[in-house]
C-alpha cells in the first residue's frame, strides 16, 4: 500500500479491518517487525495505517475498523464509500493473497459489472521442501509461520465452491459464482490426505452480525 499511496496508483485510499480470526497472528507480527506500535486493542486497519505511516510517513484517507471478517470486510467498505459519497469507477482490491480470491467474490456479489474490480494480491509465496519440512524459498517479510499458512490456504476451497456446503449461490451465497479449475480441486484432495486437520472451519465469534 505505501508504494501506491506515494505514486498515486489511486484517487483514494481505505483499510479496512476490525478484529477477526487473524487479528491477534497480525499483532504479534506487528510487534516483532515494528516494535514502537502499541498493538494491543488495535485492530486490522490501525496496525496497518500505523505501520505504513510509522515506516513511510504515508496514510490511507479511510479506516473501516468494525468488520469481523471477508464479508463484512466488503459490505462495511461499500456503507463507508455510500457514506462519504466516494466516487470510483474501479476498486484495486490488495488482501492477503489466501483470501485474495474470496474478496473479490465477495465484492461482485454486492456491486454493478460497470465497476472493474482489479485484483493486486500483497505477496507471493514459494514453498519448497527441505530436510523433510516444508519451508518459504524466500520468507516475506510478516509472513505466516508455515502451519497457519497452510491452515488458510486449505480453508479456501471448500468456502470458494458454489455447493450447498460452500460459499457460493447455491450455499450459504456469502459470494458470487467460482470457477474452480479442476486441477485445484484434485491438489486440494490430494493434499487433504495429508493436511486433513488443516482445513479450517469458520469461528463463530467473528460471523457477521
Amino acid at each position: 500500500m505505501a508504494e501506491a499511496i506515494r505514486t498515486q496508483v489511486a484517487d483514494t485510499y481505505i483499510i479496512v479491518g476490525g478484529v477477526g480470526h487473524t487479528t491477534e497472528t497480525l499483532r504479534e507480527i506487528a510487534r516483532q517487525n515494528c516494535g514502537e506500535i502499541e498493538t494491543e486493542a488495535l485492530t486490522e486497519a490501525e496496525l496497518f495505517h500505523l505501520y505504513v505511516k510509522k515506516k513511510y510517513g504515508l496514510q490511507a484517507d479511510y479506516l473501516e475498523c468494525s468488520s469481523t471478517n471477508c464479508g463484512n470486510n466488503i459490505t462495511r467498505l461499500l456503507g463507508l464509500i455510500q457514506k462519504n459519497h466516494i466516487k470510483c469507477n474501479s476498486i484495486i482490491l490488495s488482501q492477503d493473497a489466501t483470501m485474495q480470491r474470496r474478496m473479490s467474490a465477495t465484492l461482485k456479489k454486492y456491486v454493478s459489472d460497470k465497476l472493474l474490480i482489479i485484483n493486486y494480491a500483497v505477496y507471493q509465496a514459494h514453498v519448497i521442501e527441505k530436510n523433510g519440512e516444508l519451508i518459504y524459498r524466500e520468507h516475506p517479510l510478516g509472513m505466516w509461520d508455515m502451519d497457519r499458512y497452510i491452515t488458510l490456504l486449505m480453508g479456501e476451497i471448500p468456502r470458494l465452491r458454489d455447493d450447498q456446503n460452500g460459499y457460493g449461490p447455491q450455499g450459504k451465497n456469502f459470494i458470487s459464482h467460482v470457477n474452480i479449475p479442476q486441477d485445484v480441486e484434485c491438489a486440494f484432495e490430494m493434499l487433504k490426505h495429508a493436511y486433513a486437520d488443516y482445513v479450517r472451519e469458520a469461528d463463530s465469534r467473528y460471523a457477521s452480525e
